[in-house]
């Protein structure tokens, strides 16, 4: 279901909705440039939030992207571990919505 083939696509966005998917790359590139907070950090960030997504396009871009940004593989390690506690603590805490008074 997912290749990356299909990332090959995406040009047609830009063919049938240009202005939007212009602002899009303008505000992806944006927000994932090094800043405040540089840019090794905004990948593990974007790896955090793909693996909860479990978006397989994010987590092999970003997956590049960390690498050549410098993250090591026991930083990814780290990274998912610090995803799954929270995936995990977020199923315990909203579990509590279950039960009445």
């Amino acid at each position: 279901m997912h290749k990356m083939d299909n990332l090959r696509k995406l040009p047609k966005f830009g063919e049938l909705a240009p202005e939007a998917t212009t602002a899009f790359w303008a505000f992806d590139k944006a927000a994932l440039a090094g800043g405040a907070i540089p840019k090794k950090y905004k990948e593990l960030m974007a790896l955090s939030v793909a693996l909860t997504t479990q978006c397989a396009y994010c987590l092999e871009l970003h997956r590049q992207a960390a690498l050549k940004a410098g993250v090591t593989e026991q930083e990814l390690a780290e990274a998912i571990h610090v995803v799954g506690a929270l995936r995990a603590g977020a199923t315990v805490t909203h579990g509590t919505h279950l039960f009445e008074g």
